[in-house]
């Protein structure tokens, strides 16, 4: 169940139902159940109050509400609107309601214990403002557990971006599959925990519906991360080069190329300015070393074909020399993951980049930029209102690279249409440094052959996974140990 829907792609998965013979009040009433189920696993019956809205997520409020009633729950119903405008299901599921309808009022809040918020879900048509922003401040400040039904109402379904006001939930119940909103910050932020019930809405429509986003886990990249057999020798496994900076800035390359070697390249070899090869040669012992002044010397190394992947960026210097290095290295036969200064060096001059990029015949190219990299990248790509996904997605298509958009909610994305959104990631990350740990697990696993995307969303997972391992106090150079761990995870060992 990794396939995210969007507002727009749930309603479709609604509408396939109902044509296949499902009726629409039958897929309210599934949902209305769901949630009085999950409703009673919190506590004993206690006061709740139910705040409708004036469509469908209303109606499944209008379900919940007589559920737990039948169940012997003391419940208040609340209804944003005119009872006599809500139409089609909505409608029959108010006529179902033999309680009192009274209007959704902020201080109609009190004394409840348990509030639900069936007000909007995620079609939200319009930002959330005047009195029904002060009734979703309400919500937040009252001493009770909420229940968002589908979405917490202010949260865009598809973006997950805050529209006016918005409910933070403790719980959120959505139905059949989740959505890119539920993922995506501020709005997973929102959410509280998220439960994902079914309610009847059949697999098969997803080939119909076809969505482009998914949830990034090992079901999407565990089928194709090697694992080495009893013949396997270190070339066998993939050959790194990752590009350090100058005497002064060795730190980030050292922690990319440790980090390629631990997620399983066979050998990892830096290439650095000789000034730089003292203090590599004082710190590493696994990683090789090679002298690399020029972008012309750095190609002479790339002429070396059992070199599967390269890596560059970090702390290697932001300008003209970074530039003509990152040409070199586009124009070999290897993989490519492009950090940091390898990014920003080509601010305003993106299509360089991108012309680069795209006259490599594989194409087997990763750029992960933060959120300020990817301005200075991409500031002509996206556009105001744009969700993540889309700006990456966005970013993806006019570089013709994958593009891991990084932060609490990564965004990996494919110029095929391709997404996927990482949520294993833990605040520990925050720290100097982590970011060229994701560029050398990048960087390994392109090495070993693991096609862009898919190397792309295991190096993030397994990111996240060894940051969870560890837990607070988590510095970088403490990522590259907790990966062995990881990745046994990751392929049962």
């Amino acid at each position: 169940m990794t396939e995210l829907l969007t507002a727009d792609e749930m309603y479709e998965a609604d509408r396939l139902t109902i044509k296949a013979g499902v009726p629409g009040i039958d897929l309210m009433e599934a949902a209305g159940l769901a949630c009085a189920e999950f409703i009673r696993t919190l506590s004993e019956p206690c006061p709740v109050c139910v705040v409708c809205g004036p469509g469908n997520n209303g109606g499944d409020g209008f379900v919940i509400a007589r559920l737990l009633v039948e169940a012997g729950w003391p419940v208040k119903l609340l209804l944003a609107g005119d009872p006599a405008l809500l139409k089609g299901d909505a409608a029959l599921a108010a006529e179902a309601w033999k309680g009192e309808v009274l209007p959704a009022h902020a201080d109609r809040l009190d004394g409840a214990m348990l509030i639900v918020d069936a007000l909007f879900g995620a079609g939200l048509s319009r930002g959330i403002d005047g009195p029904l922003a002060d009734l979703v401040k309400a919500f937040n400040e009252a001493d009770a557990v909420r229940v968002a039904v589908d979405m917490p109402s202010g949260v865009d379904g598809s973006s997950g971006q805050v529209r006016g006001a918005a409910v933070a939930a403790d719980h959120t119940i959505t139905f059949f599959r989740a959505k890119p909103g539920h993922y995506l910050e501020p709005g997973r932020s929102r959410c509280g925990a998220l439960h994902v019930v079914d309610i009847g809405i059949a697999d098969d429509v997803l080939q119909s519906i076809a969505p482009k986003c998914r949830l990034n886990g090992p079901d999407e990249f565990a089928d194709v991360i090697p694992i080495p057999g009893a013949a396997a020798h270190k070339y066998s496994r993939g050959s790194a080069l990752m590009v350090s900076g100058d005497a002064w800035n060795t730190g980030a390359a050292r922690l990319a190329a440790m980090s390629a070697l631990r997620v399983g390249a066979g050998l990892v070899t830096m290439a650095a300015c000789e000034p730089a090869l003292p203090v590599l040669a004082n710190h590493l012992t696994a990683i090789m070393l090679r002298k690399a002044d020029t972008a012309g010397e750095l190609a002479r190394l790339l002429g070396d074909k059992r070199i599967t992947a390269c890596g560059i960026g970090p702390a290697c210097g932001v300008g003209h020399a970074t530039i003509e290095k990152v040409l070199s290295v586009l124009a070999s036969g290897a993989g490519v993951v492009l950090d940091a200064d390898a990014l920003t060096s080509f601010e305003g001059s993106s299509d360089l980049l991108f012309d680069a990029i795209r006259a490599k015949p594989d194409r087997h190219v990763i750029l992960t930029p933060h959120e300020g990299e990817f301005v200075r990248l991409f500031r002509n790509v996206s556009k105001p209102g744009d969700s993540k996904c889309e700006r990456a997605a966005g970013a993806a298509k006019a570089s013709g690279a994958v593009v891991v958009l990084k932060g609490a909610d990564t965004v990996i994305a494919d110029s095929d249409g391709r997404c996927a959104i990482n949520a294993n990631a833990p605040a520990w990350l925050a720290t100097a440094g982590s970011g060229d740990v994701l560029t050398g697990l990048c960087l390994g696993l392109l090495a070993q052959g693991v096609p862009a995307f898919e190397a792309a969303g295991c190096a993030v997972w397994l990111h996240g996974e060894a940051a969870n391992r560890f837990g607070p106090g988590l510095i970088a150079e403490d990522l590259p140990v907790n990966i062995p761990a990881a990745l046994a995870s990751l392929n049962d060992l």
